[in-house]
């Protein structure tokens, strides 16, 4: 972990940056160093309702929030952006209007580091838009002012495509903060929460997965061609 001035987090959904980037986020907390964290949607269209059911397609958009505002506190985010876009929509934004509003953060920030998706290898329609024009924005950053990029890849070919992460952050020391942000998007988390809570009474190999969520997180830093 290097030494950060600020770091931005860009993710179109409640719940990215528990999967993600929790214990990193906590730990850079812990340490003092500021966090802003643009959330570009409410994650309206979510799939799941709760198990069993805690909210309806009409309260989902309130509930989500409230679960983001709960897993922000539980992370030690303190400067949480709701960026107003609509679920599912991001990717038909126009890129003039998402870039400027990225550099709109970026100007008023200042950060360091900048935590996201990786372009290419974010699975979402969502996610991928979000990680382009992350990527665009910084690229037009003069070299010697960009901020480091630091991005998530969940793809399954990530690896193979990318190499090995280049930063590979023990987070043990901040798995129960991790785990309560992920309690607090229990809408969409239920079945993963059991999961995480009793791995051991689940299928072969889930153990394992399980504790990897909780104790390390990864990220591939962006290299721009100039």
């Amino acid at each position: 972990m290097t030494e950060e001035t600020h770091i931005l987090v860009i993710f179109p959904h409640p719940d990215d940056e528990t999967f993600s980037s929790a214990g990193t986020l906590a730990q850079y907390s812990d340490q003092g160093v500021p966090i802003t964290y643009a959330c570009l949607t409410l994650g309206q269209m979510g799939r799941n309702l709760g198990n069993p059911p805690i909210a309806t397609r009409e309260s989902l958009p309130h509930i989500r929030e409230k679960e983001l505002e709960k897993a922000a506190q539980a992370i030690g985010i303190t400067d949480l952006r709701k960026m107003g876009l609509r679920d599912k929509t991001v990717e038909f934004e126009p890129h003039d209007e998402m870039d400027q509003m990225i550099q709109n953060l970026i100007d008023e920030t200042n950060p360091s580091t900048i935590i996201s998706f990786y372009p290419g290898y974010a699975v979402h329609p969502d996610h991928e838009a979000t990680a382009e024009s992350v990527v665009r924005t910084v690229e037009r950053i003069d070299t010697h002012k960009r901020p480091k990029l630091h991005l998530v890849a969940f793809s399954n070919d990530a690896v193979e495509a990318l190499g090995e992460p280049d930063i590979v952050n023990d987070i043990s020391a901040y798995k129960t903060r991790k785990y309560h942000a992920f309690k607090a998007h229990q809408s969409q988390t239920g079945p993963f929460l059991e999961q995480l809570a009793n791995p051991k009474a689940n299928a072969s190999g889930a153990p394992k997965e399980a504790e990897a969520f909780l104790t390390t997180e990864t990220f591939w830093t962006y290299q721009f061609n100039d």
